[in-house]
């Protein structure tokens, strides 16, 4: 992602109804599933947003291939030892219980090859969470600023998992709000304006917290139904073991 990027997410993350909210739903997920503390990987954790609350599932390493933000996680970090920084992953030796890489693949070229060396850091009957932005159509200004080579559809992100993870739980989500947000994106496109600096800094008090309590809404029905559309996948499942 560009500097730009980096900075922006570490100063505006907190209290932002996305980040704040996309935890809760990855949180609503996890403690269904994950029921003991797990060896947990962080893959491509960016500055550091999910740690906090992975914590909670187990011992967190984190991984990225940015010094940007590595740096960023150290700083906001510095003091909690039981984060690992793993900055050369195809030395690490161990094998992790879960791996989360949220808005990860889609940053990746090759992203089958990016898959397979994420199953190969999975122990046996290891779990993955996947998050990625949904629907080719949405592809915008902000994706390219992202560095996004692609979204994601149902169909094309099973096949790019199914041989590699047994799904459990597999959903768009960022529902109630998908419509209000692709008419801006549509609206985007069509004036060719850039939009990444807007949505990605905290709005208004009132249009944050409206935001906010619609987004996490859904984490109350997200173990229960799949919904049909979102602005964002979701993929939960088991590796499939050799």
């Amino acid at each position: 992602m560009e500097r730009n990027v980096y900075i922006r997410q570490y100063n505006q993350n907190k209290n932002h109804w996305w980040f704040e909210g996309r935890k809760l739903i990855l949180s609503a997920i996890l403690k269904k599933y994950i029921n003991k503390k797990k060896l947990i990987l962080d893959y491509g954790c960016g500055v550091g947003i999910n740690l906090g609350m992975l914590s909670k599932f187990g011992k967190v390493s984190y991984y990225d291939k940015s010094r940007l933000a590595i740096n960023y996680v150290k700083k906001n970090y510095s003091n909690r030892n039981f984060f690992l920084n793993i900055n050369k992953l195809y030395k690490y030796k161990k094998k992790f219980d879960l791996i989360v890489a949220t808005d990860v693949i889609e940053h990746i070229k090759n992203d089958k090859k990016e898959v397979i060396k994420i199953s190969r850091l999975l122990k046996k009957n290891g779990y993955i969470l996947i998050t990625v932005p949904a629907f080719q159509s949405l592809y915008s200004s902000k994706d390219l600023s992202l560095k996004h080579y692609r979204r994601y559809n149902k169909e094309n992100l099973r096949n790019l998992l199914n041989k590699y993870f047994h799904e459990i739980k597999f959903t768009y989500f960022n529902f109630f709000l998908f419509l209000p947000i692709a008419i801006l994106i549509f609206f985007f496109k069509i004036t060719k304006i850039k939009f990444i600096t807007r949505v990605e800094t905290k709005p208004n008090f009132f249009i944050n917290k409206l935001a906010f309590s619609l987004f996490v809404f859904e984490s109350f029905f997200i173990n229960k139904i799949n919904f049909p559309f979102g602005i964002s996948l979701l993929f939960f499942g088991k590796k499939i073991n050799d």
